[in-house]
């Protein structure tokens, strides 16, 4: 009753607005729900709605464009998702995701970006993008081994060195083995993981091979043939296990974001679809877990040498020379 209609929606309601769409709200739904706060006029309709959310366009692109030359990722975690957005035919949008560490031990948002299946030319033409725009080789690479990223990664950061994720490394070992004895394995698979060496972890490796291999050898070779890349980690920090062992960061985060488009059915563009995911990353990105042993961060970029989880001793002072 204070205010004229044209200033009933203040810059801070603006701002709610699109993050209520965001999280779940109908544009349709605006009206019903809120009228209470701010009048059955008070322009909350669904075509402004919309307008409001493609800012978020906009910021993805200004946020894809920006220089990486002063940032330093030392570890890099990437990801292929598929969500049910809708974009006409039967396509799916594929999202080419990528979060970093940086020297402070935080992780950030790097890339998103539309992808056709997570081939290799896509995560190509992704890498090549970050690389002229400055972005420095990281130290480690962790990802899914269905990736066609592993392959680009090769041509265009040779010197970042790769770890398989154990989590998708499970499920899939898990679809190769009957019901009745995925208790036994994944018993099986965490001797491996949190095994307290490299050597501990192969002999645990081998185990698993006599244990599951005579009957079940597509189960076994699932882990066996990839053996070094998923066991790179102990060449890292002991407190940065945790952290390199899974895509977490990643899928953590798109569990809403398969909810939220679930919801909306489809932003209707590859455009929408892509800002949508990136709002809803960002969004998550404040409650990131750090990592562990930060202060260790540095001395990985610098090029000190870790076995088993610990700081060989001496190479802190070749790696700072």
């Amino acid at each position: 009753m204070i205010l004229p209609p044209y200033m009933r929606r203040s810059p801070k309601v603006t701002e709610v607005l699109p993050l209520l769409y965001l999280h779940g709200l109908s544009s349709g739904d605006f009206v019903p729900a809120l009228k209470e706060f701010f009048g059955s006029q008070a322009g909350l309709s669904a075509a402004t709605i919309t307008r409001l959310t493609e800012s978020w366009q906009a910021e993805r692109e200004s946020f894809m464009a920006r220089d990486l030359s002063q940032r330093e990722y030392v570890y890099i975690w990437v990801d292929g998702i598929h969500t049910g957005v809708r974009l006409g035919g039967d396509d799916r949008l594929c999202c080419l995701v990528m979060v970093g560490a940086r020297l402070d031990s935080n992780k950030e948002l790097v890339a998103i970006a539309e992808g056709y299946r997570e081939s290799t030319e896509s995560w190509a033409c992704l890498l090549r993008d970050l690389k002229k725009r400055g972005m420095r080789t990281p130290e480690l690479a962790v990802g899914d081994g269905a990736l066609g990223f592993w392959s680009a990664l090769r041509d265009l950061f040779p010197e970042t060195r790769c770890q398989r994720d154990w989590v998708h490394k499970t499920m899939n070992t898990l679809d190769c083995l009957p019901k009745s004895v995925h208790a036994r394995a994944k018993v099986a698979i965490k001797e491996i993981t949190h095994a307290e060496n490299k050597k501990e972890a192969t002999k645990a490796i081998e185990e698993f091979a006599s244990e599951f291999g005579a009957k079940w050898p597509k189960a076994v070779s699932r882990i066996v043939d990839d053996k070094d890349t998923l066991l790179t980690y102990y060449d890292y920090p002991a407190e940065h296990w945790r952290h390199l062992r899974t895509t977490n960061p990643i899928e953590s985060v798109f569990a809403p974001v398969r909810a939220r488009t679930d919801i909306t059915k489809g932003p209707g563009s590859r455009r929408a679809g892509l800002a949508m995911n990136f709002k809803l990353m960002e969004a998550a990105e404040q409650r990131w877990r750090k990592l562990s042993g930060a202060h260790l961060v540095a001395l990985v970029r610098a090029g000190a040498r870790f076995e088993n989880g610990e700081l060989v001793e001496g190479s802190e002072e070749k790696a700072a020379a």
